[in-house]
């Protein structure tokens, strides 16, 4: 009998100063050529995991390590990082941090140099990893200037130089757009198909897993339950109980107490055409009705753009001719490819950037004419990431700051830091460090710093990344809430159903100009107008699009139709 070529038994780890095990007492096996997806929620024991295989743990992280993971017939525990690297390559959930070089093709020959590889064959494995990732026409260029996209794409091309017979790869789409993920995992496709590579990918978005052999769950360090990817995401209750996020079909499917549950687009409408139902036609446009009156019931303009446009020092036009109107009450999704433009625009809307051509007006008044600190007390502005914003040493502190700044009495500073800590689901947190707090943590710390300031428009750049599925529902489900308490919410996103489930309207970005708006349904329901935006709605949405209708939720199409039941 054939020896797996990943043997992981009995694993334990528990990091130095740590009082739970990351790892709990996991087994599993891989044969060559297999590709299995590892799922879970935020620290769950997903990326440590991963690094295990390459030796990173026992011999660089320090902790308890117990059991043994034997990759191609090396123990970890006999052979270091660099003899592991030989089998093992590791792109990691930071791939930037794994870039270093001037330009592109001295990283991918960074790897294939350090294992003596002869020049010519340094070469040909340069030309072959850049082709594989679509990067050989940026082969001179420094990856600093490349998008989000090409650097992780770079990272991959930069690890399959040195012909790892493991690929682990951790979280390999966080930040990026819809189509770039696409692109990723193109190429895991392609690697797949290749019986000389096995492939570990460590993944949160659903949608991207269908492709994979097998998925393992993880919850709390231990595994909670291994299997094909198609059983595995039919058991909508058990992802979400997992903090994993189901895909919309099958969590339609169930809802209608559909048995064997279908997975896709094209399964979908297979199995709804054998059902005999249909979607009543009133209540179709009961709902589009709905979405327009609640439009058509916000009149004051808050922040609007009149031909803004922004070029960067470096001269780079950023933004072209800007038009936009921002009113009081509404909930606005900013989205588009990486590089678009999204943040660039957001950035215009509270004076952190100022119009290089055009104008930005906040309550009619230019921003030129305002500065950032008068329109600070109007608009706050949540970063993407909240370790950019956290400076203090306690939570009350973080969140006294604004209130503090503007020299407000101590009484109305604690009763505003006791009010945000409520609103985002951190009372009795006071005292706390922010910097020891999850990411989703220190993520509403943020957002209730700039609550304190009670600015009537709250913008949130990609408020969701790096939060696991459920966080991400809490995190929304707050943002919804402070909206219907009467704040204006903007937030810039790649997570589709994200504004799918909370955006009454949408601006899609492209190239510096808004290529498409409108409500959500309405813009959701152009599909191939979206795709060349690099864009493309959730599966739920695609589904039911094919239908002849654009449903935004499950819960919105169950509503809508007749069983004949």
């Amino acid at each position: 009998m054939t020896e797996p070529t990943i043997a992981v038994t009995d694993l334990s780890y528990r990091y130095r100063g740590e009082k739970h095990s990351a790892l709990d007492s996991i087994t599993l096996t891989m044969n060559r050529g297999e590709f299995l997806v590892v799922m879970g929620a935020s620290e769950a024991g997903k990326s440590t995991l991963a690094v295990c295989m390459n030796g990173l743990i026992p011999h660089f992280h320090k902790g308890r390590f117990k059991g043994d993971v034997v990759v191609l017939g090396r123990n970890t525990r006999e052979h270091k990082v660099a003899e592991m690297a030989e089998v093992v390559g590791l792109v990691f959930q930071d791939f930037e941090a794994q870039l270093f070089s001037t330009n592109v093709e001295l990283e991918v020959a960074f790897g294939p140099e350090n294992f003596a590889v002869a020049r010519e064959e340094i070469e040909r494995r340069i030309d072959e990893s850049l082709a594989y990732v679509g990067l050989t026409e940026f082969r001179h260029r420094s990856p600093s200037t490349l998008s989000g996209g090409q650097k992780q794409k770079l990272a991959i091309a930069s690890v399959l130089a040195m012909h790892p017979q493991v690929l682990v790869m951790d979280e390999p789409t966080t930040d990026l757009d819809p189509i770039s993920k696409l692109g990723i995992f193109e190429i895991t496709n392609q690697l797949r198909k290749r019986d000389d590579i096995t492939l570990i990918v460590v993944e949160h978005e659903t949608e991207e897993v269908l492709q994979a052999d097998r998925v393992a769950l993880i919850r709390e360090g231990k595994l909670v339950k291994i299997g094909d990817v198609r059983s595995i995401l039919q058991e909508v209750e058990l992802l979400e109980s997992l903090g994993i996020m189901p895909l919309g079909i099958p969590r339609f499917f169930k809802a209608m107490g559909y048995q064997e549950l279908p997975l896709t687009p094209d399964e979908g409408v297979q199995a709804f055409t054998q059902t005999g139902w249909r979607i009543d036609e009133t209540a179709y446009q009961t709902l589009v009705a709905e979405d327009q009156a609640a439009i058509d019931a916000l009149t004051e303009p808050i922040i609007q753009c009149h031909g803004l446009e922004h070029t960067y020092p470096n001269g780079v036009k950023a933004l072209q001719g800007i038009d936009m109107d921002i009113l009081a009450g509404d909930m606005v999704a900013i989205v588009g490819q990486n590089g678009s433009g999204k943040t660039t625009l957001a950035k215009h809307f509270n004076a952190l950037l100022f119009p290089t051509a055009g104008e930005v007006q906040v309550h009619g008044q230019p921003t030129k004419e305002q500065g950032v600190f008068k329109i600070g007390q109007k608009i706050g502005y949540v970063f993407q990431n909240p370790d950019h914003q956290i400076f203090s040493d306690t939570v009350f502190d973080e969140v006294a700051f604004s209130p503090r700044l503007r020299k407000l009495p101590e009484e109305e500073v604690k009763k505003r830091v006791t009010e945000a800590l409520a609103a985002v689901g951190l009372a009795g947190m006071e005292k706390e460090d922010p910097f020891s707090l999850t990411k989703s943590g220190r993520q509403r710390v943020a957002v209730a710093s700039v609550l304190a300031a009670q600015p009537e428009v709250l913008i949130l750049d990609e408020p969701t990344t790096g939060l696991d599925y459920a966080e991400q529902r809490g995190l929304m489900d707050m943002v919804r809430q402070l909206n219907q308490n009467g704040s204006t919410i903007i937030f810039v996103t790649h997570h589709m159903w994200v504004v799918a489930e909370y955006a009454q309207k949408m601006y899609v970005i492209k190239e510096g100009k808004v290529f498409l708006q409108g409500t959500t349904r309405d813009v959701f329901s152009h599909e191939q107008k979206l795709l060349e935006a690099s864009l493309r709605p959730p599966h739920f949405v695609q589904f039911a699009n094919r239908l002849g209708k654009t449903f935004l939720t499950p819960e919105e199409m169950k509503h809508c139709l007749h069983t004949g039941a």
